[in-house]
């Protein structure tokens, strides 16, 4: 059985300076900005349904957590049933990292090395 997601909750970009960042995506592009509860820098804009989530490059965790899948860029899709998804996934032999905030969420990287954050939602 298919995991199937049914939303795109955001997409998480890297950007090496917030300043010019917030000029370009709220100022030029005219996105609303909202609150964000992470404590590494970065901005988060609202676009509908979705989120656009920037992460300040010089965030990204270095040493021993430089693996945290969800600082890289990713693409985070809603699904119903994230037991059923660490299932397939496990069973599919791919590595998978379960979100450090506590939600029911994971990272998984597709066949290129791209992040997918997979987040229940009933």
């Amino acid at each position: 059985m298919a995991i199937q997601p049914t939303q795109i909750l955001h997409a998480a970009l890297l950007v090496s300076d917030l300043s010019r960042a917030e000029a370009f995506y709220g100022g030029l592009l005219g996105l609303t900005k909202i609150e964000r509860s992470l404590k590494f820098p970065g901005l988060w804009y609202q676009l509908g349904d979705s989120q656009l989530h920037l992460i300040a490059s010089d965030a990204l965790p270095t040493g021993a957590n430089h693996t945290k899948w969800g600082r890289r860029p990713h693409l985070a899709l809603a699904i119903a049933n994230l037991d059923a998804a660490v299932a397939q996934l496990t069973a599919a032999q791919y590595p998978l990292q379960m979100s450090a905030s506590g939600r029911r969420a994971l990272f998984v990287q597709d066949p290129d090395g791209n992040v997918i954050e997979l987040t229940e939602q009933r």
